[in-house]
């Protein structure tokens, strides 16, 4: 212990941040000098949940009232709250942000869940300073009025609730210089998510949850900048849907159940890494130049027609990996193979994948083609799900049929959820 007291304040402060903050605090007792230690650290976290004793809790909420005011340093680089429960209330969320958001605060990370009304922390809509900001739970958006997250670079959104329609657009249409953006909306029956407008012209990556019950106006995304797009939409009826402007898109993860998907396929031509679930097919028109690793969902009633016109419109295609995600609710139909063999299966497709391989007729006349026409093909890996199709009928009739490439190796394994 002497010669640990014999060490620099800021030296203990640096020892002191690598711990839980609430061990930190603890270390107070150890010595006086120690006492205020933790009002020096740059990094804050604070948790309470309902399966806490109520004491402890209690001491939680005595702490974050009466001791936060104490804090000393003139940055925090990170402060985290997470709190569950009845025990807390608004004030204590509000309170909290309050103190956080007076100093130079860096990075805030919230999640409310309660049975207590939402909580509306106004002070952080004024916080010149955040450069990150997660929010999740009972956290109510009323942005009103002047505000401005000059820093902003990642906001990070789930499960809160927007005051009105207009919101959602005008809380992104304050962050000028945002880079990330994750979103996954509230789906009650009462929520309203408005008109969902991304056009922030900095943004990088941008991933939107869309529930399948909840009022939406509308999709709106216009990003230039934006390399990688993951959305999934999962309301079925058609809404107004404009998406453009992503010439620099590499990767995107899209599961939709809208039939009109002729905007999005539009906007995300220039991928080089495509994962896709569609209820629909789309038109003619479109070439994905730079494609080349695909994963398609082969659930979808029209499943193997956008296999086809994914295939014909990919010329680098190298991989292709299909999957499965409820095989209970697989309804793809008949397969229909292309009249002429695409480009891609003929010079660039190296590897073939499919995971949860069912070994229905279709199925089964979708692998054997690619085995037939793949001239370069190297690897073909099929993980089977061998309670639905014995395992031997399956790897029968693919391993007996003939292959264009003399040189694939045919991988056989069981599916592992």
């Amino acid at each position: 212990m002497d010669r640990i007291s014999g060490l620099s304040d800021d030296l203990l402060i640096k020892v002191l941040s690598y711990l839980p903050t609430k061990l930190a605090v603890s270390a107070s007792i150890l010595s006086k000098r120690w006492k205020c230690l933790w009002m020096w650290l740059p990094k804050l976290e604070f948790i309470g949940n309902s399966r806490s004793p109520s004491a402890e809790c209690k001491r939680l909420r005595c702490f974050l009232h009466r001791n936060l005011p104490l804090y000393r340093a003139p940055v925090i680089e990170s402060f985290v709250l997470k709190l569950y429960g009845a025990r807390f209330k608004p004030e204590d969320i509000s309170l909290c942000v309050l103190y956080a958001c007076s100093r130079y605060l860096r990075e805030l990370e919230i999640s409310y869940m309660t049975d207590y009304s939402n909580v509306s922390p106004s002070s952080l809509y004024l916080c010149r300073s955040l450069v990150i900001l997660k929010l999740e739970g009972n956290i109510l958006f009323d942005v009103l009025g002047m505000v401005g997250l000059p820093s902003l670079k990642k906001l990070q959104l789930v499960q809160v609730k927007f005051l009105d329609r207009g919101s959602f657009g005008r809380l992104v249409s304050v962050c000028p210089v945002l880079e990330h953006l994750s979103v996954e909306f509230r789906g009650g029956f009462d929520d309203s998510m408005g008109m969902i407008t991304v056009t922030i012209p900095s943004l990088q990556s941008l991933s939107l949850q869309i529930p399948s019950v909840g009022i939406l106006d509308g999709l709106v995304i216009d990003t230039p900048s934006l390399t990688y797009l993951k959305l999934e939409d999962y309301r079925q009826l058609n809404h107004s849907c404009l998406i453009e402007n992503m010439p620099k898109l590499v990767e995107a993860y899209v599961d939709v159940s809208f039939s009109d998907i002729e905007s999005l396929i539009g906007s995300i031509t220039s991928v080089k890494r495509l994962k896709l679930s569609s209820e629909a097919v789309y038109g003619g028109g479109y070439v994905f130049n730079e494609l080349e690793k695909l994963k398609l969902c082969v659930g979808t009633r029209y499943a193997s027609d956008l296999l086809v016109r994914l295939l014909q419109d990919s010329p680098k295609l190298r991989v292709l990996s299909l999957f499965e995600m409820d095989h209970k609710l697989s309804n793809m139909i008949c397969w229909n193979q292309p009249k002429t063999v695409p480009k891609c299966v003929m010079s660039s497709l190296q590897v073939f994948n499919w995971s949860g391989y069912i070994g229905k007729p279709h199925d089964r006349d979708i692998a054997v083609y690619i085995l037939k026409k793949a001239c370069l093909l190297e690897t073909a890996t099929i993980l089977y799900d061998d309670s639905y199709t014995s395992k031997y009928e399956m790897l029968r009739g693919l391993s007996f049929s003939s292959r264009a490439s003399t040189t694939c190796k045919l991988v056989f394994d069981e599916f592992l959820y």
